[in-house]
């Protein structure tokens, strides 16, 4: 009994070392396979909104999608019993997808709930920076995170400055434009001068007076002017963190995140200035780093 127990219990420990990493290569290809029947899901999904692919292969699309929403329901079972901590699992980030991914089908055989919320499933491809192991990719966003937060404050002003502007544009359209060309209200004029302003230019609202068209000409112009504007902010922010992350990469380790005064890796406790070199024995045909 307890030789049958403990057999469970590593077979457990096998497939929860399956599911949850791609170390190795069993890990890795169930990923892969679970990323190729999310994206395959979302198309039926997609294909099913469209009304002449419903008409005729409306009946087929129910059964491919029961079929996928039960194997993720498998998986989501699967999941959740071979996690060490099950509770942890389900009210994680990932966990909550999961549950999503299978909720509505299952929902929608009492509840009308719309097909379209199934949609949900594309988050689940968030895998795929675990699974690829796209750290650098990673990393670069923790350095654009780390820029824009840096330039918050600017940015701010720069959109308060730009609500005075627009405020200021919709109260002048508002005086000049008359209510049938569409400026029947301030807020109404200040939405035509957001649309214009940022170059979108819907066209549901148009002046139709001289006045109002060159105003509507000097909004456009400045337009293009105002939206270079926030770019360059995070720019100059995302260059001056490069050039003070340039020495806190451990080139023996690849260890980041040290003090800009550090001299030594936190993680290895080598030099963090010291050259690259290759390991002794190496070629120079062989891959290091």
């Amino acid at each position: 009994m307890a030789g049958s127990r403990r057999r469970w219990k590593e077979r457990r420990g096998t497939l929860g070392h399956v599911i949850y990493g791609s170390d190795t290569k069993a890990g890795r290809w169930f990923d892969i396979w679970l990323l190729w029947l999310i994206v395959a899901s979302i198309a039926v999904v997609m294909l099913e909104s469209v009304e002449e692919v419903r008409m005729s292969f409306g009946r087929e699309l129910r059964i491919v999608e029961w079929f996928f929403t039960i194997l993720f329901t498998v998986e989501f079972g699967l999941r959740i019993w071979t996690a060490k901590l099950p509770w942890r699992y389900l009210f994680s980030f990932y966990g909550v997808m999961d549950l999503l991914a299978v909720l509505p089908t299952w929902l929608g055989l009492i509840f009308p709930i719309g097909h379209s919320f199934m949609m949900v499933r594309a988050l689940r491809l968030t895998r795929v920076f675990r699974i690829l192991g796209l750290f650098d990719y990673v990393r670069e966003a923790r350095l654009l995170l780390v820029a824009l937060l840096a330039s918050r404050h600017r940015i701010i002003v720069f959109m308060l400055a730009v609500l005075a502007l627009v405020s200021v544009f919709g109260t002048v359209m508002f005086l000049i434009e008359p209510p049938e060309a569409g400026f029947s209200s301030i807020p109404r004029s200040i939405y035509w001068a957001i649309v214009t302003l940022t170059t979108v230019g819907y066209g549901d609202i148009a002046p139709v007076t001289p006045l109002g068209q060159v105003v509507a000409s000097m909004i456009m112009i400045l337009g293009y002017a105002i939206i270079a504007i926030p770019t360059g902010i995070v720019t100059v922010e995302m260059a001056r963190q490069n050039r003070s992350t340039d020495r806190r990469i451990c080139v023996a380790c690849g260890a980041i995140d040290h003090l800009p005064e550090a001299k030594y890796c936190h993680h290895c406790g080598l030099p963090l200035d010291q050259p690259k070199e290759a390991p002794k024995g190496a070629t120079d045909d062989q891959n290091w780093k």
